[in-house]
């Protein structure tokens, strides 16, 4: 039996934030993020600037991690990361920093999926109880998630063409937003009336999504209003974003519901980027008192990328005795569960 803590340095740079922490025990000690302002003029991530941008970043909030733990790279007990999915470039900056770190101190790799770790983020301030029921919606994935154990899951359904988050965005662009679009949908949305405008849904089998329709909905809808009101946008903008926000949360509540019912799961969550989301974290609780259900919810510095998640997982990662080894690489489209 380990008589010293478990320090777990975990690094996170799948996309566009550099993130690191420290967990002891399961514990978080520390969690810094940096976020990348480049691609705000581009309107999306470019994925070789992402790159350029974490390698720059790495070393500080590595550092300031370490020193806001209050400890030292010599108390540190093993090195997860983030080894898959993401863009390749960034992934590439964490593992090899990973490696060098881990080789040079003489320590355990942990190679952690960024998704896996979204649910595993759940307990990092709570204990839900297993089976676990969590809808995992970021910008690139929209799951629904069986847990039932920290590292036995199954991914019961999911998106078949585009994610939840990346809908929410290239809405946002449609209607003239800047980037990041979705969390300024949400803003706005707050204003508007949800039931002003109607966008059909794609009808999916099981527990599978699909958001290419109501992207491609949203485009004619406003083709068509601009011809007859080129100012049609500008005077309807906090309704639409309202309308558009209530359709995409009832298509993901309308699954999340269906599988807690047929599967008689009562401990239900959300999680990734999407779940900061206002209006689904309302619609998680309303959803909650009228099925019975114990709802989790992360704190918002847990929803978006961070290393406190990678970190989590791969302290139970590291109870098992799952490791890497030096020929580890990262994936951009690895499976899981």
């Amino acid at each position: 039996m380990q008589d010293r803590p478990i320090n777990i340095l975990a690094i996170e740079s799948s996309c566009d934030e550099t993130s690191a922490a420290v967990i002891r025990d399961g514990k978080v000690l520390s969690n810094h993020i940096a976020t990348q302002q480049v691609h705000e003029r581009f309107g999306g991530v470019v994925p070789e600037l992402a790159s350029r941008v974490h390698m720059q970043n790495i070393v500080p909030v590595v550092d300031a991690a370490i020193k806001d733990a209050g400890i030292t790279k010599a108390d540190l007990t093993a090195v997860a990361f983030t080894q898959s999915p993401g863009l390749i470039g960034s992934l590439l900056v964490g593992t090899c920093f990973a490696k060098a770190t881990a080789q040079a101190l003489g320590i355990p790799l942990i190679a952690v999926h960024h998704m896996q770790a979204h649910v595993l983020a759940h307990f990092i301030d709570t204990k839900p109880e297993f089976p676990f029921l969590c809808l995992t919606v970021s910008g690139g994935h929209t799951q629904i998630v069986l847990c039932r154990d920290y590292l036995d899951m199954e991914v019961l359904g999911e998106t078949i063409d585009d994610a939840a988050g990346e809908a929410f965005d290239k809405v946002a662009k449609m209607l003239g937003l800047p980037y990041p679009g979705g969390p300024l949908v949400d803003r706005l949305a707050k204003e508007g009336d949800p039931h002003k405008f109607r966008f059909p849904v794609s009808e999916m089998k099981d527990y599978e999504f699909s958001f290419s329709g109501i992207k491609t909905s949203v485009l004619y809808f406003l083709q068509k209003e601009r011809k007859n009101d080129p100012d049609f946008v500008e005077k309807n903008l906090k309704d639409i974003c309202a309308s558009v926000q209530y359709t995409i949360i009832k298509v993901l509540m309308t699954k999340l519901v269906k599988a807690a019912k047929q599967l008689g799961i009562k401990q239900v969550g959300i999680a990734g980027g999407v779940s900061a989301n206002s209006g689904l974290r309302q619609a998680l609780k309303d959803a909650g008192e009228q099925h019975g259900w114990t709802v989790y919810i992360p704190k918002f510095e847990y929803c978006t990328d961070n290393a406190a998640m990678i970190g989590i997982t791969g302290y139970h990662k590291y109870l098992k005795g799952e490791f890497a080894d030096m020929t580890v690489s990262p994936s951009a489209r690895a499976t899981w569960a």
